[in-house]
């Protein structure tokens, strides 16, 4: 269960990796679609912005989950899994508050299993 497990925590990394390539470069057509914003708002130069600042992040934060996998091991690496499946969480928790209800679903839930199989399943 923990290849599964890590196997699980990496989809999370390389989904925000997914996430963040999409607000940085992504159409504002589907961008539009994806954050229910208006097709004119996400074309202005302070959203792109705002936008970019936000995928640059989320692609960040992906790598971070990646190389924590390939970095560390045991208890250390159980406790770090745990600190970023709950900051995922409580953000797609917080997004879908402020944002669109879609993200507590494609961010929180895959993070929520995570977290769980890292409690659960992971020595």
């Amino acid at each position: 269960m923990e290849i599964l497990t890590l196997f699980v925590v990496a989809l999370v990394g390389l989904e925000h990796i997914g996430i963040g390539l999409f607000e940085m470069f992504g159409s504002a057509e589907k961008q539009a679609g994806a954050f229910d914003m208006p097709e004119e708002f996400v074309k202005t130069k302070n959203a792109k912005t705002a936008l970019a600042n936000q995928g640059i992040y989320n692609a960040m934060l992906g790598i971070l989950i990646l190389a924590v996998i390939l970095l560390f091991t045991g208890s250390t690496l159980k406790l770090i899994m745990i600190l970023l499946m709950s900051y995922v969480f409580v953000v797609a928790v917080f997004g879908a508050l402020t944002a669109t209800k879609k993200i507590i679903l494609l961010q929180g839930l895959p993070a929520f299993i995570s977290l769980l199989l890292v409690l659960f399943f992971y020595d």
